[in-house]
């Protein structure tokens, strides 16, 4: 048996414990696919190889660059915590911009952006990006057709050029279905924790999910490249979701002492964008 069969039986003698062990419930008492026991282990497993991989990135220089899109309450938060829960906060940095200024909306549209880009030695995530000109922005009427056009018309060459200048570069769509979507943004408005996510827009999400998953589907068929593909997820188990966009980061980058065993994803939760996803497992 190959080398890389070992790795993969491995992985999946390691994986049993979604089967194994009995399936538990979150915190609306709704049945989840993994055990919380399971996904505390699990989850310890790849942020102890994040560590590594940090590790690497500081010795070696490395920009490291993350941006996480998707539907309103999809778990973006979530998972940007549990990826830089036990991270250096000196080279790590989260990136949420609010709403632009008026000088902002003068300005070349993605030079609010640069800014934060990373220099060696960082990570950087970005909590929604520039595609919120290609997702809100377009929904909501906030730019004209002729700024949509010019963003469309130059983010694969603005992303292009990050990546030709050495930064690492990957991007995720996180998507939930519609009921889904009801359910978060109810609990969210019933959590005195949590009001700060709350705003005008979210009851706008739930009127406008036609007109958000066309702007999805344009944005994702004219923004994927090879250079920048952007990777999906199926989110609505928030759980499987961290866990899958954690082993697939680390599947793609390098570092010393990477633990192969523990970084296949789960080929229905997560995916390279392609033509077909758009009439498939992505929520329409």
């Amino acid at each position: 048996m190959s080398n890389h069969a070992h790795l993969r039986l491995a992985s999946m003698k390691s994986n049993t414990i979604y089967e194994q062990e009995s399936k538990s419930q979150d915190s609306r008492g709704h049945s989840t696919s993994i055990s919380k026991k399971s996904y505390k282990h699990i989850l310890r497993q790849l942020q102890a190889e994040l560590v590594k991989f940090q590790r690497h990135i500081i010795q070696h220089n490395e920009k490291v660059l993350i941006i996480l899109e998707g539907r309103d309450a999809a778990g973006k938060d979530g998972a940007i915590k549990r990826i830089i829960q036990h991270l250096s906060p000196r080279e790590t940095r989260v990136v949420a911009l609010g709403k632009p200024s008026d000088r902002d909306c003068t300005s070349w549209y993605f030079q609010r952006y640069v800014g934060y880009l990373p220099a060696a030695q960082e990570l950087v995530l970005f909590n929604r990006s520039w595609y919120n000109r290609a997702g809100v922005e377009r929904v909501m009427g906030f730019c004209s057709e002729a700024e949509y056009e010019e963003f469309m018309d130059s983010v694969v060459n603005f992303e292009n050029m990050l990546v030709r200048s050495g930064v690492k570069f990957f991007k995720y769509y996180l998507d939930i279905s519609k009921d889904e979507q009801k359910q978060r943004l109810a609990d969210r408005k019933a959590d005195p924790l949590k009001q700060w996510k709350t705003s005008a827009i979210d009851d706008e999400a739930i009127k406008h999910w036609k007109a958000y998953s066309h702007a999805r589907n344009e944005m994702l068929a004219r923004s994927h490249s090879s250079q920048a593909p952007w990777t999906l997820l199926c989110a609505n188990d928030k759980h499987l979701t961290r866990i899958n966009i954690i082993k697939d980061l680390l599947s793609r980058l390098h570092y010393a002492d990477k633990d192969e065993r523990l970084l296949y994803t789960d080929p229905q939760i997560l995916f390279t964008y392609n033509a077909s996803n758009l009439n498939g497992p992505l929520a329409n």
